[in-house]
């Protein structure tokens, strides 16, 4: 299934996804700041990673 992807893409994508269940965990459990918090590192994970794989082709 991941077999067109690079080890860095998956960890990138699974880091991005768990920021993303933990956002939405917190926020309906009530903590709705903090999942408003965690929801921000969603894109910040995948501009770095964009970041990475065009400044550090290998």
């Amino acid at each position: 299934m991941f077999g067109n992807f690079k080890k860095s893409t998956i960890l990138l994508l699974a880091a991005a996804f768990i920021s993303f269940l933990l956002s939405v965990a917190l926020w309906f459990n009530g903590f709705k700041d903090e999942g408003l918090y965690v929801g921000l590192w969603v894109p910040s994970i995948l501009a770095f990673g964009s970041f990475l794989k065009q400044n550090y082709k290998h």
